[in-house]
C-alpha cells in the first residue's frame, strides 16, 4: 500500500489554493463540497473562478505566493503552469510539514486526490497511485452503475437511530447483529422507494425482536492460493466474521479480505513443526462460539479435502452449535488448471483420484492395486512426505518407471513452479521442489507443456534432460 486512505474533515479550515485556472477551479469546486474555507493566490482568475469571488465563497488574498500566507493553513493545492514555483511552494510546504499537493507531478504530492463516488454521507475513494487513471475511470463506471443515488438516505436514517441503537443493545455484538439483519431486510427497500415511514417501521420491529446471540461456526474454503479463486459466498462470510482462525496455506491476499476489526487467529499445521493439535483448534472453535460470535474456520483448498473439516463440523454437531460450510476449490482442481494438466482426458485418464501424503491412522492404508491403474490420474496432497516411499508401492504393484508426474509448489500464486519428470525419477525431483507442493501422477501430465497459460518462474532442472519423458519440455 503506496498510500494511506484517509478522510479529512476541511469545515472551517483554511486551505490554500496557488493558481486559478481551470484545473485549479476543479479542486476548489471540491473543497468547496467539503466546507472548506478556499483561499487563493493567483495573478488572474479565470471566469469560474470569479464567479465564485463575486458570491463571497472563497478569498483572493494575493497575486503572489509568499511562505507568510501559510501560516493557519491546513493544506495546500498548487496547480500553476510555473515549475520553479510549484517547486518553491512544495519545498515550503515541506519545510512546515503542511500537506501539501502540486498538480499533475506526483513527485510533489503529500497526498493525492482519489477518484470519488459521493453517495453522501456515504463515499468512497478509489486510487491507482498516479499509475493507471484510465483504469481507475473504468472502476468508478462499474461502481457509480451498482451504487443507488439513495443509498445515502440509508446511512442518514441508520445514523439519527445510532444512539437509540446503542442505548437498546448494551453488547457490541449484539449491535452488529442488529445492523446486519436490518441491512438485509427491507428496509433497505424502502428507503431507496422514498418511503421512509415503512422503513421506519421496520427498524422498530427488528429491534424489538429477540437479541439472543446464538453463536455460529462456518468452514470456509479459500482455495489454493490465488485470491481470485476464492468464492463470492466465502467472501461475504469474511467481511460478517467476528473471529478467524486460519491455517497456513492461506495466502496474505486472502487474509487482507477479512473484516478489519475481526480476530485473527493463527492456527496452522506444518509438518515437523510445533504447532497447535486439532483438539485444541476445536475446543476453541467451540468456546468462541459459545461466546455468541460468528467464528470462521478459514481453510486452504476445501474444508472436505484433507482439511480436518468433518472432525470440526462433528464437534460442533455434538456441542449443540449452529454451522455451514462454504466449500472452495480443492487444491487438486486449482493447481491442474493453473498448470494446464487436465485431471481428467478421455485420451489419457477416466478418473481421478486424491490421496494425501500423510499417513493414515486408525490403521487405514491405500490400496496401491486400485491406485497404480494407469487409467486415473493420481493426485498426492502433502506431496514430499511420502512422496518416495509412494512411488516405490506405485511401481511395485505395476505402474511403469516411467509415468509422467508433476510436483507443483505454491500452485495458483505468482511464485508457483513445476517440476516435470517420470515416477522414478522422484527423489531427484523433490530436491528441487518448493513446499506447499502437489504430486500430480498419470499421462494427462504430457498435456502441461501443450496447454500451460499460468506464466511463471517454472523450472525445468538439467537432470530431466535425459530422461525420455521430459523431452517435450
Amino acid at each position: 500500500m503506496n498510500y494511506l486512505p484517509l478522510f479529512l474533515d476541511l469545515k472551517s479550515k483554511n486551505v490554500l489554493i496557488v493558481g486559478a485556472g481551470e484545473v485549479a477551479f476543479n479542486k476548489i469546486r471540491l473543497l468547496l463540497r467539503a466546507k472548506a474555507k478556499v483561499n487563493v493566490i493567483a495573478r488572474e482568475l479565470c471566469s469560474e473562478v470569479k464567479c465564485l469571488l463575486k458570491q463571497k465563497k472563497i478569498k483572493w488574498i494575493s497575486r503572489e505566493f509568499n511562505s507568510i500566507y501559510l501560516n493557519k493553513i491546513f493544506l495546500v493545492i498548487a496547480a500553476t503552469n510555473n515549475l520553479k514555483l510549484n517547486e518553491y511552494v512544495f519545498k515550503s510546504c515541506n519545510d512546515r510539514h503542511l500537506l501539501v499537493n502540486v498538480v499533475d507531478d506526483k513527485s510533489k504530492c503529500s497526498f493525492i486526490f482519489p477518484s470519488i463516488i459521493d453517495r453522501s454521507p456515504i463515499i468512497i475513494a478509489l486510487s491507482s497511485g498516479g499509475t493507471a487513471p484510465v483504469l481507475l475511470r473504468f472502476l468508478r463506471e462499474k461502481i457509480e452503475s451498482i451504487l443507488p443515488m439513495k443509498l445515502g438516505d440509508v446511512a442518514k436514517i441508520s445514523g439519527k437511530w445510532r444512539n437509540v441503537i446503542k442505548k437498546h443493545f448494551n453488547n457490541l455484538l449484539e449491535r452488529r447483529r442488529f445492523w446486519e439483519k436490518l441491512f438485509k431486510s427491507l428496509f433497505v427497500e424502502h428507503v431507496l422507494n422514498g418511503n421512509k415511514e415503512k422503513a421506519t417501521e421496520i427498524l422498530k420491529k427488528t429491534m424489538n425482536q429477540d437479541s439472543f446471540l446464538r453463536g455460529e461456526i462456518i468452514l470456509v474454503g479459500a482455495g489454493p492460493g490465488d485470491s481470485g479463486l476464492l468464492t463470492l459466498r466465502g467472501l461475504q462470510i469474511l467481511q460478517q466474521a467476528d473471529v478467524v482462525l486460519y491455517d497456513c496455506l492461506v495466502s496474505q491476499d486472502i487474509l487482507d479480505l477479512i473484516r478489519r476489526d475481526a480476530k485473527r487467529i493463527y492456527v496452522g499445521k506444518r509438518a515437523g513443526l510445533k504447532s497447535i493439535t486439532q483438539d485444541k483448534i476445536i475446543k476453541l472453535l467451540i468456546f468462541l462460539a459459545r461466546q455468541g460470535k460468528k467464528v470462521v474456520r478459514l481453510k486452504g483448498g476445501d474444508p472436505f479435502i484433507f482439511g480436518r473439516g468433518g472432525e470440526e463440523i462433528e464437534a460442533a454437531k455434538n456441542a449443540g452449535i449452529d454451522f455451514q460450510v462454504i466449500p472452495g476449490i480443492t487444491s487438486a482442481i486449482g493447481i491442474a488448471a493453473y498448470t494446464g494438466i487436465p485431471l481428467t482426458h478421455r485420451k489419457y485418464a477416466q478418473g481421478v483420484i486424491f490421496i494425501t501424503g500423510h499417513k493414515c491412522k486408525n490403521g487405514l492404508l491405500n490400496n496401491f492395486s486400485i491406485l497404480c491403474d494407469p487409467s486415473y490420474t493420481l493426485v498426492v496432497y502433502m506431496a514430499t512426505l511420502h512422496a518416495v516411499e509412494i512411488s516405490q508401492k506405485l511401481i511395485m504393484h505395476g505402474r511403469l518407471k516411467s509415468t509422467p508426474i508433476a510436483i507443483v509448489g505454491k500452485g495458483t500464486t505468482v511464485n508457483q513452479k513445476v517440476i516435470i519428470g517420470r515416477l522414478d525419477e522422484i527423489k531427484k525431483m523433490i530436491n528441487f521442489s518448493i513446499t506447499p507442493s502437489l504430486l500430480i501422477i498419470g499421462e494427462v501430465v504430457l498435456l502441461h507443456k501443450k496447454l500451460k497459460w499460468f506464466h511463471t518462474s517454472n523450472i525445468f532442472n538439467d537432470i530431466y534432460n535425459k530422461s525420455s519423458i521430459v523431452k517435450f519440455i
